[in-house]
């Protein structure tokens, strides 16, 4: 895979999802994303008025996760954060999986939930990732809780939260891209420093990446990675 750092650039979601980032932590986020032009912006629902006047004339989106990072929220309240961050600017929402319910085998309860989110965030013309968290999952359950999102209308999978025990892996992307094929994005997270392990996983299916380590993996200073997601 070769790609300029401009195109590289546009597979990432500039990501800052930590509890402790300050305002002027989140204006940096925003200022990198700005330079380097990549896709967007991913953070906590809370600062998405805030990122997307940070953004304004610019064509880098703001994300918003909900029910991050457990999944483990009732759906009517789900919804209530995705649409209230759509409100606010956000262009696209990353909901977390309910891994328990996943891995009790009620499928139908899962589909239910990604449905309830699908069918808003689309209402309002937006974008529907799904966060798999594929280190508390088999490969069996990574390929079930794929067809589910597919099935329930989400645009995209995603691998990880980055605040479990293991963020993507090259393999875990391959299986998505094979369950999904092209019908799907594939989205990798957490743990990816380095330009070489952006471009692997991007060989391996991925069409976007989440990362904190944006300036990192576009420059080749090693100074400027961060630990985490």
């Amino acid at each position: 895979m070769t790609l300029t750092t401009e195109q590289l650039a546009k597979y990432i979601d500039h990501t800052n999802l930590k509890a402790d980032a300050t305002e002027a932590d989140i204006k940096q986020t925003c200022d990198e994303a700005k330079k380097f032009n990549t896709a967007s912006v991913c953070v906590n629902s809370y600062w998405i008025p805030f990122v997307t006047e940070q953004l304004k004339g610019t064509d880098v989106n703001p994300i918003a996760v909900v029910g991050f990072p457990l999944g483990a929220m009732a759906t009517e309240s789900e919804i209530f954060e995705a649409t209230t961050a759509i409100d606010q600017g956000a262009e696209e929402i990353d909901m977390v999986l309910n891994v328990g319910e996943l891995k009790g085998g009620n499928d139908e309860k899962v589909l239910a939930d990604i449905q309830g989110l699908a069918d808003a965030v689309h209402a309002k013309g937006k974008i529907l990732k799904v966060i798999l968290e594929n280190a508390l999952l088999t490969k069996d359950e990574i390929v079930r809780a794929c067809q589910l999102s597919e099935k329930a209308g989400a645009d995209f999978v995603k691998t990880s939260t980055g605040f479990s025990t293991s963020g993507a892996k090259v393999e875990d992307v391959k299986l998505m891209r094979e369950t999904v094929g092209d019908r799907l994005g594939v989205k990798a997270s957490g743990g990816i420093h380095s330009r070489e392990e952006a471009l692997a996983m991007i060989d391996a299916g991925a069409s976007r990446m989440g990362v904190s380590a944006t300036v990192a993996i576009l420059t080749g200073d090693d100074s400027h990675a961060k630990a985490g997601y």
